[in-house]
């Protein structure tokens, strides 16, 4: 039976989510991680196959993947189990132009200084300076699969986040999948989605003082 909670402090907690790119270097307890990865277990699924592997990487593995992941770019070394176009078109395109650019404004970086452009996209692969990252793995390749990681990923945000931990999704991190198998000894089957950073948030860092609106509820919810 679902019980009833207090609309107006979770709808702040969904809002007040966001991506942050800048983290304190304290680890969170074990405690609170067990906690929180805890709840997102209980994510949808379809006929409930919870078809996710979540592997963590904290302490040495962490700073291992970092190093690791940093000299792969750098080398320009990839391999993805999912291919990544990033290429959008219309309204999204307007969007992710906008979001980029509030966040460059923000810290500081105009749009013809491409060795900070390429320094800030960097420092995706040391985890924006969290203690820890989540890679999410699924088995199979049905759409239907990545589906039920994405509902798991959310849950898991906000779950992080009734607890004081941000968090940030990130493509780059699937950009060398063979990598974080071999660091985090993870068989072959398993194939990587996406990674997420996460922490406790600087809140001094320039790149956490934005908050990117989202569009109006008319322009993508249909009511029939």
């Amino acid at each position: 039976m679902t019980q009833s909670i207090d609309f107006e402090q979770w709808a702040e907690l969904v809002k007040n989510r966001r991506s942050v790119r800048a983290f304190l270097p304290q680890p969170v307890p074990q405690s609170i991680l067990e906690a929180v990865f805890d709840a997102a277990n209980w994510a949808p699924s379809n006929c409930n196959t919870q078809p996710w592997q979540v592997h963590i990487a904290s302490g040495e593995s962490a700073e291992q993947l970092k190093r690791g992941l940093s000299n792969a770019m750098q080398q320009g070394e990839f391999s993805m189990d999912y291919p990544y176009m990033g290429q959008y078109e219309g309204v999204q395109k307007e969007r992710q132009y906008a979001a980029a650019a509030a966040l460059y404004q923000a810290m500081g970086i105009e749009r013809s200084d491409k060795a900070a452009r390429q320094q800030a996209f960097m420092n995706n692969f040391d985890f924006f300076g969290a203690p820890h990252a989540a890679f999410f793995f699924i088995q199979a390749g049905d759409l239907r699969e990545a589906a039920d990681l994405g509902m798991y990923a959310q849950t898991l945000m906000l779950s992080m986040a009734a607890q004081g931990i941000a968090s940030c999704p990130q493509t780059a991190l699937s950009f060398h999948c063979d990598l974080v198998r071999e660091v985090l000894n993870i068989p072959a089957e398993q194939k990587l989605l996406f990674g997420m950073s996460f922490g406790y948030p600087d809140p001094s860092a320039a790149a956490n003082q934005i908050n990117i609106e989202r569009a109006s509820l008319s322009e993508n919810t249909f009511f029939h």
